[in-house]
């Protein structure tokens, strides 16, 4: 069997008793990463598992998928990741190849950033499409983020978004590649960074003043209330609400970061916003549309 294994969002102990009993009893114990962190390192997890854990990096799950496979047929393999084992689509293909090669799996789910954002006071169920926010280059500086909150916006939806994660813990080297090296094919990778919500917050402020300039009709604007969070689940995890303006100067500390973009928002959900206001006056300039919908 292959068992997908979620580890949730926090420390080693996050992990389901019943995910900690499987992974006990696999002949081998992969730890995917690449696409999210705990807030503690390989050795920590080493040591709370009582099981030597095999790095396997973004090259070896999408390229190189048959070693990971190999011998599952016969004895139980276990995949770990980060949060819940289908945050990241890139899974989904490791459950392809093991179905077309006969190997039955298991998914042993965990929470994830898609659920446990709830925590901010926004409702689940008023949120739209999730987006991801990647890093600008000089060169390279794309504004589809925008629309999809856009789309969000005009349907009164609230967007999460992820933020882009080029950073692993100090004992899990992370790979990725300038686009230059990429084409050129040299294994030369970039320097550990993550995204922090005040930089989110510059460009998307950057993309609503480059849109103003052409004269679209604007879907956020600097005044838009929006939350910022940091290691949820963690012990020290911060929620901060506020202005996009205000987000733009909000230091929350280390890795990992999301936003949010608000929606419509019902009474209850500006009461728990105000829990983690940036400052006293951040939600003053909320419009209210009708009896149970504010707005910014």
């Amino acid at each position: 069997m292959l068992y997908f294994i979620g580890l949730g969002l926090g420390d080693a102990k996050d992990i389901t008793v019943k995910g900690l009993e499987i992974v006990k009893q696999c002949s081998r114990v992969y730890l995917e990463a690449y696409t999210s962190i705990l807030t503690v390192g390989k050795d920590a997890l080493e040591e709370y598992y009582g099981r030597e854990l095999i790095l396997a990096d973004r090259d070896m799950v999408e390229q190189e998928a048959d070693e990971i496979l190999k011998g599952a047929d016969v004895s139980d393999v276990a995949f770990l990741v980060v949060g819940d084992p289908f945050g990241a689509t890139t899974h989904s293909d490791l459950v392809l190849r093991a179905v077309n090669a006969g190997i039955q799996y298991r998914v042993i789910h965990n929470a994830s950033i898609m659920n446990a954002v709830g925590c901010c006071g926004l409702q689940l169920y008023n949120f739209g499409e999730t987006v991801s926010i990647v890093f600008w280059t000089d060169t390279w500086r794309p504004e589809s983020f925008y629309d999809k909150i856009k789309k969000n916006r005009d349907l009164g939806m609230h967007t999460l978004c992820l933020l882009a994660l080029l950073f692993l813990s100090a004992d899990i080297k992370v790979k990725e590649q300038s686009m230059e090296n990429l084409m050129r094919g040299r294994k030369i990778y970039e320097p550990a960074r993550f995204m922090t919500v005040s930089q989110a917050a510059e460009q998307l402020l950057e993309i609503v003043q480059n849109r103003r300039e052409r004269g679209d009709d604007l879907a956020i604007s600097e005044e838009t209330i929006c939350v910022g969070l940091a290691r949820v689940g963690a012990e020290d995890q911060v929620i901060r609400a506020g202005t996009l303006r205000q987000l733009a100067s909000c230091d929350l500390g280390g890795p990992l970061h999301s936003m949010i973009v608000t929606g419509h928002l019902h009474p209850l959900e500006v009461d728990m916003l105000r829990l983690s206001a940036a400052t006293p006056d951040a939600l003053q300039d909320l419009r209210m549309t009708d009896s149970s919908t504010y707005t910014s």
